[in-house]
């Protein structure tokens, strides 16, 4: 039986949550609140007022695209209706949220280098905030795979 039968429809829903929450923590806190990077900082550092238009925009069709992940996942929930098993949908929300960031740190620190994790510390250590960051998702895809096992 694969996870998705075992847990029902509530795991489309929290995953498609997840990825949008994963997505907004990225954008809000570490593009805007501590500016560490933008989404295509590293292509266009932020030199002129034109590279800083450039990657704002950027931000916001990322900024964009999750908002669609995250109604999406509330309205699929909303749709299944009748009760739900909140730590299940908890555990699916942790590894929608991981997996957006194993796949933004693989693919835009790692194999695109459109950004790093935190541009503003010197460039060699950049990879240790790339690495954290794959990390921080492993940890998560854990937790939310704990959460989902638990007892049925």
């Amino acid at each position: 039986m694969t996870a998705l039968t075992r847990t029902g429809p509530s795991l489309l829903p929290g995953l498609l949550i997840g990825l949008g929450l994963g997505g907004f923590f990225d954008g809000i806190v570490l593009h805007q609140l501590l500016q560490w990077h933008h989404m295509l900082s590293s292509w266009y550092p932020i030199t002129s007022l034109e590279a800083l238009a450039l990657n704002t925009r950027w931000d916001g069709y990322f900024h964009s695209a999750t908002y669609v992940l995250v109604v999406l996942g509330v309205f699929l929930l909303w749709r299944r209706g009748g009760p739900f098993d909140g730590r299940r949908l908890a555990g699916a929300a942790l590894l929608g949220w991981a997996s957006f960031n194993l796949v933004e740190g693989v693919i835009d620190h790692q194999l695109l280098g459109v950004h790093h994790v935190n541009e503003t510390v010197p460039r060699q250590d950049w990879p240790w905030w790339d690495a954290g960051f794959l990390a921080w998702g492993a940890a998560m895809a854990a937790a939310g795979g704990l959460l989902l096992r638990g007892r049925r």
